[in-house]
Order: structure tokens, then sequence, then C-alpha cells
């Protein structure tokens, strides 16, 4: 009887747990961390709540995007006490690539900012906010203790190592302070020994400071004249053994050209007040992460090649006088996307185990942020046209530099592109952008003078304007003849735009 009376009384919830439709959609819901897609330039977070009257809606931290693991709020939209309805947008959070609306699920007001605007590295699934009923006092809401993320899940236990037997350390000899070391040649060793003497009496004179045969018998000639004495050596205190430390072994006097070369420590801080502290954005995070996990798993190889743009750029002046603009990159991204298709053994994926082949051609573009570099991505772009190509680089050009991409704007993707010939850039060589296979590097188109043949076989000079394309491919999947090939179809396909129709 009292769950019926509390169905009776909520009729919202009613419809929620019957699945009866109303004025409100929750979407897809994929688990407590869950992320949802709506068919608005929005996201609409699923919160977690209890549904009961009297329990606030707690807005938690949502998983904007799969690499996503915390965020920072941007800026609150709504003010506490202010009424929200389903669909309004809450907050702004910055997500490791773009910044991206997170809208109410639910009508009620905002009760609490948990974590105000400017917050930085929220882990997903903490608490942020809490909405309360309309006609609740939202005053005197009060904040859940459980406001933490979730606990991470944990791992199965590892079994634990065997203790290493214990190895002992040789003793070395301890340098004396004040008495210069040498390296010595062998018959310089044994003429020193024969004789009592000590090569710091003498001058070294070989190459990279040895002390040759030649010095040690000017020290007998001095010792047999009297004028330097024998080397009698002091008995060094008995010394424990320890393992040498990096900064032992650079102490001592400094000498031109030491025995033992100064070992360098990597990884050290610079010390306090040499430096500035430059706060890294998500965005700046994630990237750097990828391009280390990319450069130092993936075997990248190389192929390069010049294109001439003489056709293409006849295309384009054509097309402009119909009032048409594109640029040079969007044939480029035309000729990689057909040279795809036609060589479908390139348009794969290695996702750990094993090579992929994908079943869509989508082109990733890379676009200089101020927050980094991001790869909005051409949809199906075999498929579509230049005019085409251009206005989606266009748009997604805009809201990458703007900051609103949405997840499924950059993410995935088949083949990258990355074009620095606006700066001026001859050529350069690419990371790859993992799990994809290949990117390429397209450099400046320049004036070159190439000496060619006229119709009746006479040699002389003409003026091409070529550009140079580098592919970095990676070596488990795509191996150097497949890129030569791949490289040889793609200049075939930009040195004649009518293949590309």
């Amino acid at each position: 009887m009292a769950a019926s009376w509390r169905l009776g009384c909520d009729p919202r919830l009613l419809r929620y747990l019957v699945g009866f439709p109303g004025r409100r959609s929750v979407g897809l819901v994929k688990g407590a961390l869950g992320w949802s897609v709506s068919r608005g330039a929005n996201w609409r977070w699923f919160h977690s709540t209890q549904w009961l009257r009297g329990d606030p809606i707690k807005i938690l931290m949502p998983s904007l995007s799969p690499t996503m693991e915390e965020g920072n709020i941007v800026k609150w939209l709504k003010k506490e006490g202010e009424a929200v309805s389903a669909g309004d947008a809450l907050c702004e959070i910055e997500t490791d690539k773009a910044v991206v609306t997170l809208d109410a699920s639910d009508d009620g007001i905002l009760a609490k900012i948990v974590v105000e605007e400017g917050s930085k590295n929220i882990r997903l699934g903490s608490l942020i906010g809490l909405i309360v009923e309309e006609g609740e006092d939202w005053k005197h809401v009060e904040i859940p203790k459980d406001i933490g993320p979730p606990p991470p899940v944990s791992k199965p236990s590892e079994p634990r190592p065997s203790p290493e037997p214990q190895i002992s350390i040789p003793v070395k000899k301890e340098h004396i302070p004040g008495t210069l070391r040498f390296r010595l040649s062998p018959a310089a060793r044994n003429i020193l020994e024969k004789h009592s003497l000590d090569a710091s009496q003498g001058t070294a004179t070989g190459p990279r400071g040895i002390f040759t045969k030649e010095d040690a018998l000017k020290l007998v000639q001095l010792k047999q004249m009297g004028k330097i004495t024998e080397s009698r050596p002091t008995p060094a205190p008995a010394a424990t053994p320890t393992a040498p430390s990096p900064l032992q072994a650079t102490a001592g006097p400094s000498y031109p050209r030491p025995v033992i070369p100064p070992v360098s420590t990597p990884g050290q801080p610079n010390a306090v007040g040499t430096f500035t502290e430059i706060p890294a954005s998500n965005i700046r995070r994630v990237i750097a992460k990828r391009l280390t996990e990319s450069k130092s798993t993936v075997p990248h190889a190389y192929a390069t090649a010049d294109c001439d743009l003489g056709a293409v750029l006849k295309v384009r002046q054509d097309l402009v006088k119909d009032d048409i603009k594109v640029s040079v990159n969007d044939f480029i991204i035309k000729a990689a996307a057909v040279t795809l298709k036609q060589m479908p053994d390139v348009n794969v994926s290695w996702d750990g185990e094993g090579p992929k082949q994908l079943p869509f051609i989508d082109i990733s573009v890379a676009v200089a942020t101020d927050k980094g570099l991001l790869t909005p991505i051409i949809k199906d772009a075999a498929a579509k046209g230049i005019q085409e190509i251009a206005d989606s680089v266009k748009a997604l050009s805009k809201k990458a530099r703007d900051g609103k991409l949405l997840p499924e704007e950059y993410q995935g993707g088949s083949f990258s592109i990355s074009n620095l010939g606006m700066f001026g850039i001859d050529e350069f060589t690419a990371v790859i952008n993992p799990p994809q296979a290949c990117i390429l590097a397209v450099g400046r188109f320049r004036p070159v003078l190439k000496l060619t043949e006229d119709e009746e076989g006479n040699a002389k000079l003409q003026q091409r304007q070529l550009i140079t394309v580098t592919m970095s491919s990676d070596s488990r999947v795509v191996d150097d003849e497949l890129a030569t090939r791949f490289l040889k179809s793609f200049k075939a396909n930009l040195e004649n735009p009518i293949r590309l129709a």
C-alpha cells in the first residue's frame, strides 16, 4: 500500500518506472558514469538519484568522451536558487578535447553549487551540484556525505616476487684528494711500477690525456737526476662496501680530462626560481600523453614524394571564377580519400592485438588551436565533392578553435592529414595518431624549375609548382612497400584532378 501511495503521489516516477512517455526524455544511459548523446549540440547527463520526494538530484561530473578522466568547471550558467527546466544549460565543462555544455535532465531549482567555476581536475563521478524539486526549500538542502568519485575497480592481486639474492658490491679504491688521476698506457704503467713512480709527478702528453711511455721515461730521467723522489703510497682507510651514487661519481677535484666522465642525472627538477610554471590544460596533458605513447609504442616508418600541383591550381582558378572557394588542402583530402578507397589495405588500424580493416573512410584534419592540436573528422570523405569537403573543413575548424567540437566530431577517423604549408614549411614528419596507422604531412607548394621535353623532343626549362608530402606509417600494418605504392597512387590522383570526380 505504501509503495502504491507513493507512485500515485508522484506521476513522473510512475511514468519513469512503467515506461509511459512523458514530456522529457532521459536518452541513452551508460552506467553510473555513462554518457548520452542528444541530436542537439549539447550533452545530457543522467543524474543518479532516488527520485523520491525530498531527495535532491545529484549533478555529477560526467564522462563526455571515452578518453576523459577528469574535467574543469569553466563557468556556471545558472545561479543558486534559479529555476531550471529540462534541457537548460547548467554549466560549461572543459574535457580533454573541447568545452561542452552540461544540460539539466529535469525541472527543478539549482539548490547548491558544490564545485565553483574555475575548479580544475575534477574526477569523473564527483558531485558538482544539487537540484531540488520545485516548491522545496532549496536554501537548506544538505550535501550528501558521499560526494567523492566512486572508488576505482580493485585489480586482482598479483603474486609478490621472490626476494632477489643480495649481490655483494666490490670495494673500489678511493681516490686520495689532491692526487691527479691519469689514464695510463700499458707500457707507461709497467715503467712507473718498476721505478716506484707516480704519474701525478709528471705531465700527460698523449691524446685525450693519456700518460704515455715517453712521459714515464721522462720521469725516470728526472729521478736519476735527483729532481724527484720515489712515490710512497699511503695506506687508505678501510672502506665499507657501498654502492657508489651518481653524486659520488662526480665528486672530487676537477680535471681537464677526467678518467671517469661526469654522470648525468636526467629527470631532476630545476632549482626553484629558475623557471616559470605554465599551467597545462586537460587538452594539453592528453596530447602530451598520446604523443608520448605513439612515439614509444608505434614503429614509425617514413616515405616522401613530390607532387606537381599544376593541374590542381588550374582547376582551382576555374572554380574561383564560378565563385566556388576551395583550397589546395581540400584537394589533398579528397585525393587521400580516393586513394584509400582504391587501396583498402592502408585503411586499417592496430588495436593492440592485430590489424583491423575499417569499413569507413574518415579523414582527420589537424587544426592548430590555442589549447593544442585538434583533429576534427571529415566523415565519408571519398563520397563527398571538393566543395562539400571545403565547407566541412571550414565549419569544423571554426568549432575547434572556439572549443565547441562535439566528441563524435573528433573521435575516430581512419587516416590523418597535417598541413603546415601555410606556415612556410617545405616538409616535415608527423606523429601517428593511434589507433590509426598513417598520417600524411604536407608542406607548402613552391615554384621549381624542371628540365622537360617539348613535343619535338627538345629540352627546355619549365616552372612547376611542387609540394612535398611525407607519410608516417605504422610498420606493423603498413610496410614500406605498401606505403610506397600508396604514395605513388596518391601522387597520380592529385596530379590528375579528373580522377577525383
